[in-house]
C-alpha cells in the first residue's frame, strides 16, 4: 500500500469532472413522509460543465453546510478529505460482501489509513482502446475479434498485443489514412493514455519517497519508444483535448482511439457504419506489464452532514449489486463497477452492434492488466501537479516537435523538481 498524504491548499486540484451530471444528495430524516425507512432523499444533478461541481464542492466546504452525499473524481476525494467523514464502516460491509476494489480506488479513495469515500459505478470508466475491425485488420494485419474474442478465457493472441505490435499498427493505419488518434494534450484522454505506457515500460517520473527518475534506464527506454511513435500521431495531437479522440474516431478517420464507450455510443447515433466496426479491447502491454487507464467517481458524506448515518446507509444501498447493474444498463455498459465481482454483467456480452463489441472493456482475469492513473508511483500531492500539468503527454509532444531526448529530460527535470519542492 502506497502512504498517502496530505494534499495542501496550496496544491489544490484543478481536474474537472469526466460525466455529464453528477448526483448531490440531501437526506432528510425523523419520519420523512411516514416513509418504511424514515428518510427522504432529494438528488441534485449538475453538469459539470465548467467545472460547476467542482465550484460546489469548494463552496460547501467553506460554508460547511450543503448536501449530505457528494460525487468527488479521481483527486477530488483526497483534496478534500479533512472535510470527510471516514467511511471505512461502509466499505467493510460492501467488500465482505462483494471483495476487493482495483488499486487505484485504494490510492485515490484513501487518507491516512481510512476510505474517506465510496468508489462508485456512477461516471467511472476504463481508458483502453477502441479500434476499427476492418481497419485493423486490412492495413496492419491485426484481428482484434480473434485477438480478443467475446468469450470467457480469451484467446492465447491476446499476449501478441503489446506496444511494438501497436508501433507497427500505427505506421501502417497512417500510411492509410487512418492515424490512430491518440493526444498529446494537456486533459485526462492524452495524460492517462501516456501515463499508461510509461508505466507498462516502468518509468516512474517520481517514486513514492520523492526521489526524481528521469534518468532510468526505464525513461530511456519510453522515450526511444515514445519518440518513434509521436511520428505517426496526429500532426496535431499536442493540442488534443478529450473531446478530439472522439470526433476523430466518430468521423471515420482514425483506426483506433484509447477511449470508454462513449465515443462508440454517439457513432452508432451519428455514424452507425463506424460503430458496426468497432471493437474495444485491452491496453497493449510493455515490458513492465499490461496497464489500462482508470478514472474512478467516488461518493463521500461531508463531516459536517447533519445525517451521516442515513446517508451512509444511502451509499451502501446504491453500492449493491442490483442497483449497480441497474445502472450500468442504463448507460449502455460505460459504467465500471468498482468491485472486481461485478465485472459480470451481461451488459457488455451483449451490447452491439457488432455483438461482444464492448465484452472486454472491463478488465477480465485473462486479460492479465491493472488499473492505473497516471504518475501514482509517486505520493498524491506529487502525483496530482504531474498529471494536472500533463506532464508525460509534454514530453512526448516535445519529442514529436523534434526534441531531442536530451532536451526533453532537461525540461521534465526543471518541472518535477518545482512539485517535489
Amino acid at each position: 500500500m502506497i502512504a498517502l498524504h496530505r494534499l495542501s491548499r496550496r496544491k489544490a486540484l484543478k481536474l474537472g469532472a469526466a460525466a455529464a451530471a453528477l448526483p448531490l444528495i440531501h437526506v432528510r430524516t425523523a419520519g420523512a413522509a411516514g416513509n418504511k425507512t424514515k428518510v427522504d432523499v432529494q438528488a441534485d444533478f449538475i453538469t459539470s460543465v465548467g467545472n460547476k461541481n467542482l465550484m460546489t464542492q469548494a463552496a460547501e466546504a467553506q460554508a460547511k453546510t450543503g448536501h449530505d452525499v457528494m460525487a468527488f473524481y479521481a483527486w477530488a476525494v483526497l483534496n478534500y478529505a479533512d472535510n470527510l467523514e471516514p467511511i471505512d464502516d461502509v466499505m467493510k460491509r460492501l467488500t465482505d460482501q462483494f471483495g476487493p476494489t482495483n488499486r487505484v480506488c485504494e490510492y485515490l479513495g484513501k487518507y491516512k489509513g481510512h476510505w474517506m469515500a465510496v468508489p462508485t459505478s456512477s461516471g467511472s470508466q476504463m481508458k483502453g482502446p477502441c479500434g476499427r475491425i476492418s481497419v485493423l485488420r486490412d492495413k496492419a494485419g491485426i484481428d482484434v475479434t480473434a485477438m480478443y474474442p467475446a468469450k470467457e478465457g480469451g484467446s492465447p493472441t491476446a499476449d501478441n498485443w503489446t506496444y511494438d505490435t501497436m508501433l507497427k499498427a500505427a505506421e501502417a493505419c497512417q500510411k492509410a489514412d487512418m492515424t490512430f488518434g491518440l493526444g498529446l494534450g494537456q486533459t485526462a484522454d492524452s495524460v492517462d493514455m501516456v501515463g499508461a505506457m510509461f508505466r507498462a515500460f516502468g518509468a516512474a517520473l517520481v517514486d513514492g519517497e520523492g526521489n526524481i527518475n528521469l534518468k532510468s534506464d526505464e525513461m530511456r527506454q519510453v522515450l526511444e519508444y515514445a519518440q518513434k511513435l509521436a511520428k505517426f500521431l496526429p500532426a496535431d495531437a499536442a493540442s488534443y483535448d478529450d473531446a478530439s479522440n472522439n470526433r476523430a474516431l466518430i468521423s471515420g478517420k482514425s483506426a483506433l482511439i484509447f477511449n470508454p464507450p462513449s465515443a462508440w455510443a454517439v457513432a452508432k447515433r451519428d455514424n452507425p457504419s463506424v460503430a458496426a466496426d468497432c471493437w474495444t479491447f485491452a491496453a497493449p502491454a510493455g515490458p513492465k506489464g499490461r496497464f489500462t487507464p482508470h478514472g474512478p467517481f467516488f461518493w463521500g458524506v461531508w463531516n459536517f452532514s447533519r445525517n451521516k448515518e442515513a446517508a451512509k446507509d444511502l451509499i451502501a444501498y446504491l453500492s449493491e449489486r442490483k442497483q449497480v447493474e441497474e445502472r450500468c444498463v442504463a448507460v449502455s455498459g460505460y459504467d465500471i463497477p468498482p468491485f472486481d465481482s461485478m465485472l459480470d454483467f451481461k451488459v457488455w456480452e451483449e451490447a452491439e452492434p457488432p455483438r461482444g463489441t464492448l465484452y472486454n472493456y472491463p478488465m477480465r482475469p485473462w486479460h492479465k492488466t491493472q488499473a492505473w492513473i497516471a504518475a501514482s508511483e509517486a505520493a498524491p500531492e506529487v502525483a496530482v501537479q504531474i498529471y494536472n500539468r500533463g506532464t508525460m503527454p509534454a514530453m512526448v509532444a516535445k519529442l514529436q516537435s523534434g526534441q531531442s531526448i536530451k532536451d526533453v529530460i532537461a525540461w521534465a527535470q526543471e518541472e518535477l523538481e518545482g512539485f517535489v519542492r
